[in-house]
């Protein structure tokens, strides 16, 4: 079992039986700390291989990119049957996977959902995503994970600003953001019903949070909108603001969104009667492969976090 502790730059504390083991590394991406947080460029590129810096000139610049159609009516359709299927599932009741809003029965996630049914894994693989992906990422890459997000209508939860390398470095041990994520929608993404915020060029900035990581966090962060440790304080997220701006992320079912796994991202609470649901995937280099959790906690299970 490995123990939550912010044991300083470069030091990893694991404890493995009755002993604790002090890992010594180069972690440039040093986060979860005691004292003020800071804000500083990331050492690493957003285009791992020039040659595509042509190609991917919006993604570099901007950190994400939007294309339209890349999966047609009937796809969208038998992607949808899949959520309903899954979220009703008897044998999936009581599953961690499955993620309900506080306090009800209203699905909020399904991770493993390239697991869990072949109807979206095929639409993934359809989306083309993987191979853009690996162009940005300038090698082969994997699912690191997968997962629906659902938005009902009325009573959908929001997603607070974060940036997702954060969590990844710090919780699944990913060295350096070199992961891209694909927001594929399932239905229309309007400005009303809770879709993708992003502040443009936010990428570029690696930004610490405060805080020490408790054990099987995950269960808590997973469902809370305002995440007690992971999260960006409020000045930082301001002065990004004041830096970049707010873009939100509009398209009809079927269109796809590819971001930067350092992007500072968010989406508000659906209040509409339309709801909104989107598959989620990340892509993480094979050249990127995990590490024990920077912050010296338990890695987390594998449907968060595959280790290849």
């Amino acid at each position: 079992m490995s123990v939550s502790a912010d044991a300083g730059d470069g030091i990893r504390a694991t404890r493995e039986g009755e002993f604790v083991l002090m890992v010594v590394t180069t972690d440039r991406y040093h986060t979860r700390v005691m004292a003020s947080p800071i804000a500083y460029q990331r050492p690493d590129p957003v285009l791992w291989d020039p040659e595509m810096r042509t190609r991917h000139a919006d993604f570099e610049a901007n950190g994400f990119t939007h294309l339209d159609r890349v999966l047609d009516d009937r796809q969208v359709r038998g992607c949808l049957s899949e959520v309903a299927r899954l979220g009703e599932e008897p044998e999936l009741r009581g599953d961690e996977r499955i993620v309900r809003e506080k306090g009800t029965s209203a699905v909020r996630s399904i991770f493993d959902i390239a697991n869990l049914s072949l109807v979206v894994s095929d639409a993934i693989e359809e989306s083309g995503a993987a191979g853009i992906a690996a162009e940005i990422l300038g090698s082969q890459v994997y699912v690191h994970q997968s997962r629906l997000n659902y938005k009902p209508g009325f009573r959908g939860g929001a997603f607070y600003w974060h940036a997702d390398f954060e969590t990844w470095h710090a919780e699944d041990g990913m060295p350096a953001p070199r992961a891209v994520s694909a927001s594929i929608a399932l239905t229309d993404n309007h400005h009303f019903n809770g879709p993708l915020m992003v502040m443009p060029g936010s990428h570029r900035t690696f930004l610490q949070c405060a805080g020490s990581t408790p054990p099987r966090y995950f269960e808590e962060s997973l469902v809370d909108e305002i995440p007690r440790v992971g999260v960006p304080n409020e000045q930082m997220i301001s002065e990004q603001y004041d830096q970049h701006g707010i873009e939100v992320v509009t398209g009809a079912a079927g269109s796809m969104t590819l971001f930067d796994s350092n992007l500072l991202h968010a989406s508000a609470g659906n209040i509409s009667p339309v709801p909104r649901a989107n598959i989620f995937v990340v892509f993480n280099s094979v050249d990127n492969a995990l590490e024990p959790p920077y912050c010296g906690a338990a890695p987390r299970p594998e449907f968060l976090a595959a280790r290849r």
